[in-house]
């Protein structure tokens, strides 16, 4: 399995359309990476647009497919949905196991600039770059509109892609993101250890910072529970919500009582973020 070949793990019948998981010969993380990919009703009658849907903490390309109930929506809106791994998952690094917010399952979606992590953890750009390639060689024809959303950690590394690549990306959203990944501890664990102890370099993976860096010109839709237990010490919004109110982002910050920071969360409001990707994808 080298360059772009794909090993087809499974694939099943689901609304019409096709739910599948797969594997390939990453060249961004050196490494065999998986992801999932729905395919609905309308592949391969016209070009679709594409939304990829970054996992959180401890997470698989696996689980947002068996949880958030999203296939319904995307096969009636005509949306193909990706996504992948949290992490590269081989070879084993010493020390990747060691703790659940680190390591295997929590790439964090970066560039890992410090060894052992920098050969293979290149989430970043493997999301950013490589993955559409696959998509696009594999499951074509696709638009070239795409958009980008995640949960948790993953709402992390959606607003960061988004932020960093406005060109690429025509929609954003997010639920229950780390806002602000250099000012939170998990965020402080990642990025110290995958980048390194200088804070400057932080700055290019932390979403509030970006956006109070320079205006988005789209609308950033963020969805998060107030039961949520880890809002106040790991998500914190309100430093995103002030980062787009300096820079003039456009920020739809929508807080609901009783939601806790699970599947269930995720499920009440993914026909409302599949309908603004739609909306701004589907043109």
């Amino acid at each position: 399995m080298t360059g772009q070949s794909l090993k087809v793990l499974s694939e099943h019948a689901c609304f019409g359309g096709v739910q599948g998981f797969y594997e390939h010969l990453s060249r961004e993380c050196a490494s065999v990476m998986r992801f999932s990919l729905y395919r609905p009703p309308q592949h391969g009658t016209r070009p679709l647009p594409v939304v990829y849907y970054l996992a959180g903490l401890t997470c698989t390309e696996e689980t947002f497919a068996v949880k958030a109930g999203a296939q319904r929506f995307a096969a009636e809106l005509g949306l193909v949905l990706v996504s992948p791994d949290t992490s590269p998952r081989a070879p084993r690094l010493p020390g990747d196991d060691e703790h659940w917010d680190f390591g295997l399952g929590a790439g964090f979606y970066v560039d890992a600039t410090q060894a052992p992590w920098s050969r293979h953890y290149k989430m970043y750009s493997y999301v950013v770059r490589e993955l559409p390639e696959v998509v696009a060689a594999h499951f074509g024809p696709v638009s070239r509109r795409q958009g980008i959303f995640g949960h948790s950690m993953g709402g992390h590394g959606a607003l960061v892609g988004a932020l960093r690549n406005p060109e690429l990306y025509a929609s954003v959203s997010a639920l229950a993101p780390v806002s602000a990944a250099s000012r939170c501890p998990w965020g402080e664990k990642a990025l110290g250890r995958y980048l390194g102890p200088d804070r400057e370099s932080w700055r290019a993976y932390d979403a509030a910072e970006l956006a109070r860096a320079k205006r988005y010109g789209g609308t950033l839709l963020v969805d998060q529970g107030r039961a949520d237990k880890f809002l106040e010490e790991q998500l914190k919004p309100e430093l995103l919500q002030e980062a787009c109110r300096a820079s003039g982002t456009r920020l739809e910050l929508r807080l609901h009582d009783s939601y806790d920071h699970g599947y269930y969360f995720i499920g009440t409001f993914i026909e409302d973020h599949l309908r603004h990707h739609a909306r701004l994808l589907c043109r």
